[in-house]
């Protein structure tokens, strides 16, 4: 095992997951140069602030600027491990992977490479993804060589650590958790083995290359992808039946190898969302399970939506006096999941877009996780308290359970309830 320190270190992508991780290296005592495109968000940084919700991280970062341990860049310095943590959405009707975030982000660190540097691809990637940025690292330099060139006896070392971390708890199990490492040599992996146990208390598993740690992220995120569309088709199958899906899945995970999900409005964030289609894209003939999950859990919105008009029509039957316009409609939560302010991928989100959209009456969003200039614009749709949706709002429709929505009674008026919150 490689016994040299790290002295410096480069992290590409101050979001969610990269700054974290620079934070946390910092923490340690490494000089971290973190760089990112955003210069609001570089300025935040060097001012010892965050621009995202974490909890327990403003206080890491705070720390970390003021002892002169992280700073944050928008060109790339020299440094002797970099780490890219950079968007990999998908792209299209076809869900095809989109690379250009890290190939922008290959290309910026290469001029400041130097032999016996370390490239970690942390971003959750499609299979051969860290094989594709060690070829546009090569392109870049042929003044260096490569693993893919003369393997063990390269310059450079690069492997594939993908995060797994729950957005609310980053910070604690960025420390605990497991790290799945796919070098693209045993050199790489140990020299990466390495970097990672400079903070992380949790075993560092040495996978057989990267394709297959770059599968093992995947894999993970499809697994609660078909298990959250198994409880969100039996909520719909349940609503035919006129059962109670909550009292059913309450009965049904008694049984002792049971242990069904709770059913939602759909999947978001930048994982579970998005993933699996990686894998159906690498191999769609045989990926029919994963690919249909992916499809229950994407139309689950829409048929949210369908019991929102449904139950819009009860109404204004029941008072014809009223039109669509004279009805007040309160959303709790559009974030992706609860207690966070992320809303990638958030299936709440879409639904209250679409809603802003044909719905012509007063709509209502409370978000409790949202300062006022985070608030995104949507529509007619205003942002408001929990107070003021109880005394206002003719229809409640329950989206996210935020805590601060599990620790109130059912309003009063019609409830559409895609969480449980108030069944």
């Amino acid at each position: 095992m490689s016994k040299k320190k790290f002295r410096r270190i480069s992290v590409i992508g101050l979001g969610y997951i990269g700054l974290p991780t620079a934070a946390m290296f910092a923490s340690r005592k490494i000089e971290v140069v973190g760089v990112d495109v955003n210069p609001d968000a570089v300025s935040t940084i060097n001012e010892g602030r965050i621009h995202i919700v974490e909890p327990d991280l403003d206080m890491v970062v705070g720390a970390a600027v003021k002892e002169g341990y992280l700073r944050a860049v928008i060109i790339p310095e020299p440094a002797e491990a970099f780490l890219i943590a950079v968007p990999t959405p998908f792209q299209g009707d076809d869900h095809e992977p989109d690379l250009s975030y890290v190939k922008a982000a290959s290309r910026a660190i290469a001029p400041v490479l130097k032999a016996g540097n370390l490239v970690i691809l942390e971003s959750t990637s499609p299979v051969g993804a860290t094989e594709a940025m060690a070829d546009w690292l090569a392109e870049a330099r042929p003044d260096l060589s490569f693993p893919q060139q003369e393997g063990a006896a390269s310059d450079i070392r690069i492997a594939h650590c993908p995060e797994r971390v729950l957005p609310g708890k980053v910070m604690q199990e960025l420390i605990t958790n497991d790290r799945v490492i796919g070098g693209m040599t045993s050199v790489c992996s140990e020299r990466a083995v390495a970097l990672y146990r400079t903070f992380v208390t949790g075993d560092c598993v040495v996978a057989s290359g990267p394709r297959v740690a770059e599968m093992a992220k995947l894999t993970e995120n499809s697994f609660r992808d078909v298990n959250i569309a198994f409880a969100n088709e039996l909520s719909m199958i349940c609503s035919e039946l006129q059962i109670d899906v909550w009292e059913l899945i309450q009965l049904a995970n008694r049984h002792p190898r049971v242990q069904v999900l709770q059913p939602g409005p759909g999947v978001g964030g930048h994982c579970i969302a998005v993933d699996p289609w990686f894998i159906v894209s690498s191999a769609p003939d045989s990926s029919k399970l994963i690919k249909t999950a992916r499809i229950v859990n994407d139309l689950k919105p829409h048929w949210v939506l369908n019991k929102f008009d449904q139950m819009l029509a009860d109404l204004l039957q029941s008072e014809p006096s009223r039109t669509a316009r004279d009805v007040t409609v309160a959303c709790y939560g559009v974030a992706f999941k609860p207690d966070i302010d992320d809303l990638r991928e958030s299936p709440a989100l879409n639904i209250v877009s679409i809603l802003a959209g044909r719905f012509p009456g007063k709509l209502l969003v409370v978000e409790p996780n949202l300062e006022d200039q985070d608030q995104p614009a949507i529509g007619h749709a205003n942002f408001t308290d929990l107070k003021s949706a109880y005394a206002k709002a003719d229809i409640h429709l329950m989206l996210v359970d935020h805590r601060e929505f599990l620790a109130t009674e059912p309003p009063a008026g019609r409830i559409l309830d895609t969480r449980g919150v108030w069944a």
